[in-house]
């Protein structure tokens, strides 16, 4: 039985215009219940991760975009100026983890099973192997001071995969327009600490268990077509 809040009933398109044209957010169902990825995340993780991380984010999110709508109708520069810091990071946590949860999956549904397809053939080209990418991300992800995400990236322009680190909640678009996340791995404390204390690297290593791959590869292919 899914273990789901009635706020997180709408997906992330779902968004809803308030009377006055601001545009909100609402927290997206998870695709499994939160126990379907265990052992490599535990539910409790996976509970406390979405109903109060994410749902958090959102609600901030909604909050600065309409003190900014506020701020915008009365011509306060400086307010405005001042609440782009809320709106990257409550947006960037929102855009985020609405990624990160389409890029896991149950072992008993496929979670887990290497790349295939174009995205396999890329992986092997751009990295030398499928081996190789996943120990460069652990090793980046590992090495990456406090928080942030680890992420393979379409580079649109170069026509190459790479493998990308953003701080904190920075969505990977800051680092450039033509970046395209296919998979990101979520390292701040609140995505392992409860199971892995801190110990990082076991985190990592035992994420890929429950990757979403066929996920990944239909974003690569729809974005490099």
């Amino acid at each position: 039985m899914a273990l789901r809040t009635l706020a997180s009933r709408k997906t992330l398109a779902a968004a809803r215009p308030l009377a006055r044209g601001v545009t909100t957010f609402t927290l997206p169902d998870l695709p499994y219940d939160y126990g379907a990825l265990e052992p490599a995340v535990s539910g409790e993780i996976m509970r406390l991760h979405h109903q109060k991380h994410h749902a958090t984010y959102v609600a901030n999110y909604n909050k600065a975009l309409e003190q900014l709508d506020a701020a915008l109708a009365k011509g306060d520069a400086p307010a405005v100026v001042h609440l782009q810091g809320a709106i990257k990071f409550n947006g960037g946590g929102h855009v985020n983890h609405s990624i990160f949860w389409n890029n896991l999956k149950p072992i008993s549904e496929g979670g887990g099973e290497p790349p295939h397809g174009k995205l396999g053939w890329a992986i092997d080209e751009d990295f030398g192997s499928f081996e190789a990418l996943v120990k460069k991300m652990n090793a980046e992800g590992a090495a990456l001071q406090g928080s942030g995400w680890v992420w393979l990236a379409l580079d649109k322009e170069a026509k190459k995969l790479s493998v990308e680190t953003t701080a904190n909640q920075d969505p990977l678009v800051t680092k450039g327009a033509n970046l395209v996340p296919l998979l990101g791995i979520d390292v701040w404390e609140h995505a392992y600490y409860l199971q892995y204390k801190n110990v990082r690297p076991d985190y990592l290593s035992n994420i890929w268990k429950v990757m979403n791959w066929k996920y990944a590869g239909e974003v690569y292919e729809n974005a490099a077509a």
